[in-house]
């Protein structure tokens, strides 16, 4: 293929974009302005004229970025209004996952510490904030969203899972959980957890692939569950490294046992000394 007919190939794919490259740019920009909205202060007291001018803000950029993502521009003003509509219940649902932090986590100071310093919750506040945009029908834009997510906390929500209240990551980096995951209520994930498929052909992509966990599970490092039909029953404890394709009851506790060997590598050993 000669440059010509390159450049002639590019062209005729690029004309065919209705999102542009700034509109991932504007994307990870309204997230941030929308969290530090919610949960961060520019300035040691604010009044409520402040806010309400920050809102607008908002607001507009929203009214800019979301045309491009929907199939009738028209559109734009229902979506944004249903969407902001929303943000009372979203601030509530966010407050309790952040409670959850502080309620579990040794190491959490206080609430505020949680809000402005930890990724698994910029993260879940990410999902809940795309989710919603996927509940209204808007395409492409959650996942740039959870996409600007998962490149700072290395934590990947499919914005498309359904997760319960008071869900807490510990930690983090690594986790996956896939679209069509199910989570309920009071859920705890540590670092390195998959919730995924257990097998990805397309053909499946409109089926449950992902598995279903049950209130107040407890998931810990490197564990691995898979399956649309694997069902983690309530009050159960996965523990770490463990690989799992089945549904357990309520109340299992499922572990992996490893045999750890020690060997003195030590090629001088001390000697012995006797007493006479």
């Amino acid at each position: 293929m000669s440059e010509k007919e390159f450049i002639e190939k590019l062209q005729k794919q690029k004309s065919g974009n209705s999102i542009l490259q700034d509109d991932q740019v504007n994307a990870g920009l309204f997230l941030r302005s929308l969290y530090d909205f919610l949960f961060l202060s520019k300035q040691k007291t604010t009044g409520s004229s402040d806010l309400e001018d920050e809102l607008k803000s908002i607001k507009k950029k929203f009214s800019e970025l979301v045309p491009n993502f929907l199939m009738h521009s028209n559109d734009t003003i229902e979506i944004s209004e249903k969407f902001f509509q929303c943000l009372p219940e979203l601030y509530s649902s966010l407050l309790e996952d952040a409670k959850a932090v502080v309620a579990f986590d040794p190491a959490a100071v206080n609430l505020e510490e949680v809000l402005i310093a930890y990724p698994g919750f910029f993260a879940v506040a990410t999902y809940r904030i795309a989710h919603e945009l996927v509940k209204l029908g808007v395409k492409i834009l959650p996942r740039l969203l959870s996409e600007y997510a998962h490149s700072l906390t290395g934590i990947d929500i499919h914005p498309g899972a359904d997760i319960g209240d008071s869900f807490f990551i510990d930690h983090g980096t690594g986790i996956v959980i896939g679209e069509t995951t199910v989570i309920g209520k009071n859920v705890k994930i540590y670092q390195g957890v998959t919730l995924g498929a257990l097998y990805v052909s397309k053909e499946m992509a409109s089926v449950k692939r992902h598995p279903t966990i049950q209130d107040e599970v407890i998931i810990y490092s490197g564990a691995t569950i898979l399956g649309g039909e694997t069902t983690i029953g309530r009050s159960s404890i996965i523990g770490g490294n463990v690989w799992l394709t089945y549904s357990v009851p309520d109340h299992s506790v499922v572990y992996h046992q490893s045999e750890i060997k020690v060997k003195d590598n030590n090629p001088f050993p001390e000697p012995l000394n006797f007493v006479i």
